[in-house]
């Protein structure tokens, strides 16, 4: 058959072919394409997870994955946010019934440290590729992290308020709770091999708000 006598005036078939790829580009979520990632990634670790690899998982084009993501690394960084954003909203629930916000933030704050530490993407990227994670220590922070601590600060700013909470310079108070936070979602499943783990959040609300108490 003809191809060309079926095409309209002034457009080739690979133009054709153009626009319906994009069409089903479109129509992938990047949830699913995500959702392939974390797949892959639980099952052989960042560094040896691929693009190709996702389109395989998520059964669409490579092209699709292309268009949305240029690299792993990018399709990785998406994947985290969500993962740990949305771990970090569950966690917030946890607040829901405390007297004051000093209280509220304490039970959020070891809540998210429980669920950091629990998580089997979190825990494969700490046993498999840990140097993927070293930057973020060391070197700057990552969405998860600012979106973190910009609840903190609605928090700490909610708890000088209502007088819950000492007053301080909120950026910085939020920043140590931050660090705080982190310091014990890296650890907690190394520092509780000979020590119970509630014992240790215990310690960990305790500080908290020792820390926070007017």
């Amino acid at each position: 058959m003809d191809v060309k006598r079926h095409s309209p005036p002034g457009e080739t078939p690979s133009a054709l072919a153009g626009a319906r790829s994009r069409q089903t580009s479109a129509r992938v979520a990047d949830d699913v394409l995500l959702d392939a990632a974390r797949e892959c990634v639980l099952a052989v670790g960042v560094r040896r997870t691929t693009l190709a690899e996702i389109a395989r998982t998520a059964r669409v084009s490579r092209m699709t994955v292309y268009r949305r993501f240029p690299d792993v690394r990018s399709v990785l960084a998406a994947l985290m946010t969500r993962e740990f954003s949305g771990l970090l909203k569950t966690a917030s629930h946890a607040g829901d019934d405390a007297a004051n916000t000093r209280e509220r933030l304490v039970l959020i704050a070891a809540a998210g440290v429980s669920a950091l530490a629990a998580d089997p993407l979190f825990r494969t990227l700490l046993d498999v590729d840990p140097e993927l994670v070293l930057p973020y220590i060391v070197e700057r922070l990552g969405a998860t992290q600012i979106f973190a601590e910009q609840v903190l600060r609605s928090l700490l700013e909610a708890g000088h308020r209502d007088g819950s909470v000492r007053k301080a310079e909120v950026t910085a108070q939020a920043r140590s709770i931050l660090l705080v936070v982190q310091s014990f979602a890296f650890s907690l499943r190394p520092a509780t091999a000979d020590l119970d783990e509630q014992a240790l959040l215990d310690e960990f609300r305790y500080l908290v708000d020792a820390a926070l108490k007017p």
